[in-house]
């Protein structure tokens, strides 16, 4: 079974549709009996759809920035 570090690491290709089938069943089998991880990866599809609906001149430099480094300071346990 995937680590919630790996779930972390490997949310955006599952969201993307780009896991292979065997990772594919295993992140799935995690986030089923993880509600922590399952949480995330429903803040991770409402962050993106709300992301896409800004147009890209939206979201100032500084917020991107304050954005990109929450994310690569966020870190999972399990």
């Amino acid at each position: 079974m995937l680590t919630c570090a790996e779930i972390v690491e490997l949310v955006n290709d599952y969201v993307d549709g780009r896991l292979d089938p065997e990772t594919h069943a295993r992140f799935e089998e995690h986030v089923s009996i993880c509600p922590p991880c399952l949480a995330y990866l429903a803040q991770i599809r409402e962050t993106r759809a709300q992301l896409a609906r800004l147009a890209e001149e939206e979201l100032p430099e500084h917020v991107e920035e304050a954005l990109l480094g929450a994310f690569r300071t966020w870190t999972a346990t399990g």
